[in-house]
């Protein structure tokens, strides 16, 4: 288990005005969790997918990865339920899915009297979905969506979780649905298990 604290960019986390979207709604927090005691952890999740990659039923794999400070501590990769005509609806899907996850994980957190410091922070490549789960003023054009789309933004708009993008070379969960090779490989599994492989002094 590391400890140590992750490297973020919060400048790459620019606080919105959800207000007019979704109300005043804030997280809710248990009320008979005990006193959080003890320094802070911090949340973040990688997540991932890949559009129609199952040739028999052309469905996608959501996959992500879950960090307390810098510990993996929780990760899926599996085939999702229906089959998703975009990129954009399969990587709305996967990002549902692992914010769902977050949610129960900080209710655990709490109820554990760990001490949560801000929103999980939540790391996807797909342009589009960051921006529309990051932007107050972006609007769904695709009805098919919606479920999963109102839910990440309401996760957002609560403070429950903040999105923001990486590049896909930096998605640690890109090895969850993709049949990886070589150094690209290599390079994601090093950013996990940093002392996996040999470094040259």
């Amino acid at each position: 288990m590391d400890p140590n604290y992750p490297p973020i960019d919060e400048q790459a986390f620019e606080p919105q005005d959800w207000s007019q979207q979704y109300g005043d709604i804030k997280e809710p927090i248990p009320i008979n969790a005990p006193t959080p005691r003890g320094c802070d952890v911090v949340l973040r999740m990688m997540v991932d997918s890949d559009h129609a990659g199952d040739e028999a039923d052309r469905r996608s794999r959501t996959g992500y990865m879950i960090f307390v400070n810098m510990a993996l501590i929780d990760w899926l990769t599996q085939k999702q339920k229906t089959v998703e005509k975009a990129v954009f609806g399969s990587e709305f899907v996967a990002m549902t899915h692992g914010v769902e996850t977050c949610r129960g994980l900080r209710y655990k957190l709490r109820m554990m009297g760990v001490p949560i410091a801000g929103p999980t922070y939540v790391f996807g490549d797909n342009m589009s979905v960051i921006f529309n789960t990051s932007r107050p003023s972006s609007q769904l054009k695709k009805k098919s969506n919606s479920v999963c789309y109102h839910a990440v933004r309401e996760a957002v708009a609560m403070g429950e979780c903040i999105t923001t993008h990486i590049p896909t070379l930096l998605n640690f969960s890109d090895i969850l649905t993709k049949v990886l090779y070589g150094m690209k490989r290599q390079n994601l599994v090093n950013g996990i298990l940093y002392d996996l492989y040999e470094h040259e002094v």
